[in-house]
């Protein structure tokens, strides 16, 4: 009896991997410490990523919730904790206040272009503009996508502000999301 736990235990074990990796498809990106499954939409991907906690709670206080679980698709410039702690210390504390909804709503609908745009659409983009290109946002304001180097993009807000791309192409079912380390302002 002694042989068969092990095999029992070493069957488990590949079963078990083999199950991992079929959930795992090659468009499966790491964001947060979590993958990101291109089944999903954008907000059931990213309330898992714990580098997108206070983002997902601004798009909660936003309303914004059901938009981004729409249909789509989208293309989400999305930043992390880090990105919204670069910011002026009590900004994002005053944007979540509910009076300041609309406010929130803007800045977060600035980081929201309609249609999908990966890497390969936003360098022809740039390509077809000279070096720079506008994307009109969500909330009806542009932002520049611009080249720092071969596969290197980065936005520019209406501030002048400037985030880099950090990971690419994170697919979802209605979109897809790159993520920055910056937040824009419209």
């Amino acid at each position: 009896m002694k042989p068969f736990l092990p095999t029992l235990l070493f069957s488990a074990f590949v079963f078990s991997g083999a199950t991992y990796a079929a959930s795992m498809d090659s468009n499966t990106v790491m964001v947060g410490g979590t993958a990101m499954y291109p089944s999903k939409n954008i907000v059931e991907n990213a309330v898992n990523s714990k580098d997108h906690t206070t983002l997902v709670a601004a798009v909660k206080a936003a309303g914004l919730v059901p938009t981004l679980e729409g249909k789509g698709p989208f293309t989400v410039f999305a930043p992390t904790n880090a990105a919204f702690a670069k910011l002026p210390q009590g900004t994002v504390d005053s944007l979540l206040k509910p009076e300041n909804k609309q406010k929130l709503t803007s800045v977060l609908t600035y980081h929201v272009v309609a249609g999908k745009l990966d890497m390969k659409a936003l360098e022809k983009k740039i390509k077809a503009g000279g070096g720079k290109a506008a994307l009109k946002t969500v909330n009806g304001a542009s932002l520049w996508v611009m080249a720092n180097g071969p596969h290197n993009i980065q936005l520019k807000d209406a501030q002048g502000n400037v985030a880099n791309i950090t990971t690419y192409d994170v697919n979802q079912s209605n979109g897809v999301i790159d993520v920055i380390d910056t937040v824009l302002m419209p």
